[in-house]
């Protein structure tokens, strides 16, 4: 069995028309091209057998009217659904949606890109609003009412922060600043209380999760003795915290899956590459480190690149055709 990429971007002409006609991502990363046809040797170059596509970051509120928005978040859904269901053994897509601000516009891109385009689950930014409504915000809440009704599978990815200022002219927001993004909106999760809410979702926290591993208990372990406690203990938010299920886009290292490993449930960590956001010779580099770090251990090897897959997703979706609708 091949491996399975769930975190795995395409750019629709659509899509990247919209991007370059509101002068560039915000985070300063550029356009990267792609063609299917690239796509399929990628996945054909590092065995992968099936590629969960997603329109990454800034999505589809670069189009800062909602519902021009919403426009574009079903023509990029048309998109990914064209290809699945062109060759649904190797493809098949997350739901982009509108900003969740506009409840209404959201919800209805939701129904619509899982009843109907059979989506495979969905694809929120970390933050929505000029105000940084980070995912645990009250206003979402019927959003993930929804979500978790569904028992939907949610793929987070990290956004520019509100001030998108960079280190420096070699450190674009994506280059060091997004996993700290993921940090920030799975801690609001947690500590909002939304978590316990949406049990029936299987969240998938981009990049290892961000910081949230290697900071988490600096906050957990303060928190219930300090006035902003949440009423939860350590051992209660860290049970939380271990229900995400992480990728490992651009984070097979020793060091960072040392720790995720440790952190994570078993079972809950998933492979991704980060493609074509991530230059190609960036994703050999991690292909490399993957290869170091699982050595001879083929069990853990199985689990990550596919196993875990089949249960997030079900078998019928990892090994093609439709499989269980959501």
């Amino acid at each position: 069995m091949g491996r399975v990429d769930v975190h795995h971007h395409f750019y629709p002409d659509v899509y990247t028309k919209a991007i370059q006609q509101a002068n560039g991502d915000p985070s300063g990363w550029t356009i990267p091209p792609w063609t299917l046809t690239a796509d399929r040797e990628l996945c054909a170059s590092l065995n992968i057998s099936k590629a969960i596509l997603s329109a990454t970051a800034p999505g589809p509120d670069i189009e800062r009217d909602p519902h021009r928005a919403a426009t574009l978040a079903r023509q990029i859904n048309e998109a990914g659904a064209a290809i699945a269901a062109s060759d649904p053994t190797h493809y098949a897509f997350f739901a982009s949606v509108p900003t969740l601000l506009a409840p209404d516009l959201a919800l209805a891109e939701i129904a619509y890109a899982l009843d109907t385009l059979h989506a495979r689950g969905v694809i929120l930014m970390t933050r929505y609003g000029s105000d940084a409504h980070y995912l645990g915000h009250a206003d979402f809440i019927p959003i993930w009412t929804e979500l978790d009704r569904r028992h939907a599978v949610v793929f987070i990815h990290p956004t520019h922060p509100v001030d998108t200022t960079h280190v420096n002219p070699h450190l674009p927001g994506p280059m060091f600043d997004y996993p700290h993004e993921t940090g920030r909106t799975a801690m609001d999760l947690l500590t909002s209380g939304r978590m316990p809410s949406i049990r029936n979702c299987k969240v998938i926290l981009s990049h290892a999760g961000g910081t949230l591993p290697y900071i988490f208990m600096r906050a957990a372990g303060m928190l219930p003795y300090t006035p902003f406690t949440t009423g939860s203990s350590t051992a209660e938010l860290l049970k939380e915290a271990r229900r995400f299920y992480f990728d490992t886009a651009i984070s097979c290292n020793e060091f960072t899956l040392g720790l995720l490993m440790r952190f994570a449930e078993e079972g809950h960590v998933l492979f991704g590459t980060d493609f074509p956001n991530a230059p190609r010779e960036g994703i050999e580099f991690f292909e490399g480190e993957w290869g170091k770090f699982v050595g001879g251990d083929e069990a853990l090897r199985r689990g990550v690149e596919w196993e875990n897959a089949v249960g997030v997703f079900g078998e019928g979706v990892v090994e093609g055709g439709k499989g269980g609708e959501l």
